[in-house]
């Protein structure tokens, strides 16, 4: 049984990261735990309402708005709670109350998946997807993430982008292990080569004995031009319900296709769900 997080702002709940994390645990027979970052630096009042007119510190109003904010997240971690049960899953709850970065990165070292939706900021402010703490958080998370959007639909196809770099496959290869178990799953391999390429996917001997052992309906496409124009062109026109599974998210170049930027962009421009792994 593997184990996957999923990840709450209390105080913000969100319904898709719920609804996805459920959808997975009970297609793939995992464990779910929800993850409560109650960051006790993170209130939802801002410091300067808590100052009266004399300039000094309510602690009356301090106190009940603590409250408030201590019932919202009990609240949420009850619909959380609900919505298992009713799935029948064996899931639990966690409430980290330090640092919420600190605390999930923590969290990731013991988990086989992390679910979080991306526009999650763990602050008062609604920021640009990919968010600031989103983005620190696939910088060096220790398990696989899948960013998802705010709205929660059912998937049927995965799209794998590969480029021939290990840590495209990488990414494959963590999720077929991640998603074993949803069988009917439609699998596509996206690879992008120059002008001055063949049209062969990369390593194609080797990346289809493997695909063979992993995923044996695979279909392959290879297109020609920018790899992030011509993936935006084939996924953009498509109707399908996908989730897209692409390779190392970090400071470094690892991939030539899929650094930081790459990521970014499908982030901000398809609002599909988006599997990422490390390759370290």
């Amino acid at each position: 049984m593997k184990k996957i997080i999923a990840v709450f702002d209390g105080l913000k709940y969100s319904e898709s990261t719920a609804n996805y994390a459920v959808y997975i645990a009970k297609r793939t027979g995992s464990h779910l735990v929800g993850v409560f970052l109650d960051d006790f630096t993170y209130h939802s009042y801002k410091v300067y309402e808590l100052v009266s007119e004399r300039g000094f510190i309510n602690e009356d109003k301090m106190a009940r708005l603590d409250k408030q904010d201590e019932e919202m997240r009990e609240e949420a971690a009850g619909k959380f709670s609900t919505l298992c049960q009713a799935a029948a899953l064996n899931y639990t709850v966690h409430h980290d109350r330090n640092i919420a970065i600190h605390e999930l990165l923590h969290e990731s070292i013991y988990a086989d998946l992390l679910i979080i939706e991306n526009k999650e900021t763990f602050t008062h402010y609604e920021e640009k997807v990919p968010t600031r703490f989103v983005r620190d958080l696939l910088s060096e998370v220790q398990c696989p993430v899948l960013v998802v959007p705010k709205r929660f639909n059912h998937f049927d196809k995965a799209v794998l982008l590969y480029d021939g770099e290990p840590a495209s496959v990488y990414a494959i290869k963590t999720f077929s292990y991640v998603f074993s178990g949803i069988d009917d799953l439609k699998v596509e391999v996206v690879s992008v080569k120059n002008t001055k390429e063949s049209m062969h996917v990369p390593d194609n001997r080797l990346i289809k004995e493997f695909m063979k052992r992993h995923f044996p309906e695979a279909a392959f496409t290879v297109l020609r031009g920018d790899a992030v124009t011509e993936i935006l062109d084939q996924l953009k026109g498509k109707g399908e319900n996908m989730l897209l599974v692409l390779g190392a998210y970090n400071r470094g170049m690892v991939s030539r296709w899929f650094r930081p930027s790459m990521a970014d962009i499908l982030m901000e421009e398809l609002n599909k769900p988006l599997f990422i792994a490390h390759h370290t």
